[in-house]
């Protein structure tokens, strides 16, 4: 699956798509899909990640406490 960088616009691929719809997970693995040479894998912080379309991942991908009452 391809998610979008914030702050480069660059295409990145997600190598776990398992930790991305994890919430207690913060990091993925993933190598920007840039250029014609594969990329070396990196962390990116979910937090720096959203969909090609610019929405924001779901809070239940980045939030352990989702479900409960924000005060």
């Amino acid at each position: 699956m391809y998610l979008r960088d914030k702050r480069s616009g660059d295409l990145v691929e997600v190598l776990d798509t398992s930790a991305m719809v994890d919430p207690c997970v913060a990091q993925l693995k993933g190598r920007f899909h840039a250029g014609e040479e594969l990329q070396d894998v990196t962390t990116f912080p979910k937090d720096n990640l959203e969909f090609p379309s610019g929405e924001a991942l779901p809070r239940c991908w980045k939030d352990a406490a989702y479900r409960g009452v924000v005060h």
